[in-house]
């Protein structure tokens, strides 16, 4: 089993929309894969499963229920039971009244699964925060605590037979996030090409580092027998560029000349000083550069299918349907060139 984070402390890139359609895509390969949603805004539980499905998964009715005005239970199918989120899991830690609970993940299609996420999983940043340089002294109860998303993780995984984890975490530096990839082998950063991409490049890879370090030398020795604890890899397997929208204010080249600094950035700061490519040669640190697909994303989402899978019952007609040919032969090489740097890196 491998696990990848996808990660970038920057906002707005399509981090989820990726991490959603690289599960579906892998799945399609022949592999078994479980998305794991360790981002407190749940982006990629809202993508995999409808509101009904989400009312019943968090036990939680909307306002409009409350008021009457919407019907009590929305239609579900059946795939889900309440309490069944990463938040439900790491309960019992947060109160203080036991060890991770046992969850179960959806089953989104053959081969693929989810473990939800849940708003309520921000009430765990702060207890991840106190904890965290306690592990370092060896208290066993802030090492579970630290462990708790690798063991559940683990655990799920093992129960489905993943052989590919893919963990979306928030956009931040945060305590949540720090225990997140502290559970991944690799990290795989979808990228803008902009300032605020190379900006988060450069803090990233510090923090990275830092964060591997202190759990090797002062977490790892300490953990006791019976508790499961991730190795801290969290390998670079290199970024994905996520086109963006061209707009008349934001000219080709100054797309490019963000472009051209991004393979120095993340050498510099997330590989601590490997070589730079050459100006104008082959960046072997980027995977790929997928296109936007923003016309195809309102069609997905009412269908509640990834865009590379519309067909004209979905509205895709005519050379929309191309388009989506387009989709998945991008989305299918790019599968494909993460497996292979998996291989090389991991």
């Amino acid at each position: 089993m491998t696990s990848i984070a996808l990660f970038n402390n920057k906002g707005g890139v399509g981090k989820t929309t990726l991490a959603y359609h690289l599960a579906h895509m892998l799945s399609r390969l022949g592999h078994s894969v479980l998305a794991v949603d360790l981002d407190p805004q749940a982006n990629l539980t809202s993508m995999c499963l409808d509101e009904g499905e989400i009312e019943e998964l968090w036990r939680a009715p909307s306002e409009l229920i409350d008021q009457g005005v919407a019907a009590a239970t929305l239609p579900g199918t059946g795939r889900v039971r309440e309490g069944q989120t990463i938040a439900d899991a790491v309960e019992p830690i947060l109160h203080g009244t036991g060890d991770v609970a046992p969850v179960q993940p959806v089953a989104l299609k053959s081969g693929l699964w989810l473990l939800p996420g849940s708003l309520d999983l921000s009430r765990f940043e702060d207890k991840l925060s106190n904890e965290w340089f306690k592990s370092f002294a060896g208290d066993v109860a802030a090492i579970r605590t630290t462990t708790a998303f690798h063991r559940i993780v683990e655990h799920v995984a093992r129960s489905v037979a993943a052989d590919v984890v893919l963990i979306d975490v928030g956009p931040n530096l945060g305590a949540i996030n720090r225990a997140a990839l502290i559970a991944a082998d690799c990290v795989l950063m979808p990228l803008a090409a902009d300032l605020f991409s190379l900006k988060g490049l450069s803090n990233l890879g510090p923090t990275l580092r830092e964060w591997r370090q202190g759990w090797r030398s002062l977490v790892l020795p300490r953990v006791p027998a019976g508790i499961s604890a991730p190795a801290a890899t969290m390998a670079p397997l290199g970024y994905v560029i996520m086109q963006p929208e061209m707009r008349l204010d934001r000219p080709v080249k100054a797309y490019e000349r963000w472009l051209e600094r991004i393979p120095m950035v993340y050498s510099a700061a997330v590989l601590d000083g490997a070589p730079s490519p050459a100006p104008g040669g082959d960046d072997p640190y980027r995977i790929a550069t997928l296109r936007n697909y923003r016309g195809l994303m309102p069609l997905a989402h009412d269908a509640r299918k990834p865009m590379f899978d519309l067909k004209a019952a979905d509205g895709a007609l005519g050379s929309t349907q191309t388009y989506v040919q387009t989709c998945y032969r991008e989305f299918r090489d790019l599968a494909e060139s993460v497996l292979r740097r998996v291989d090389e890196v991991c």
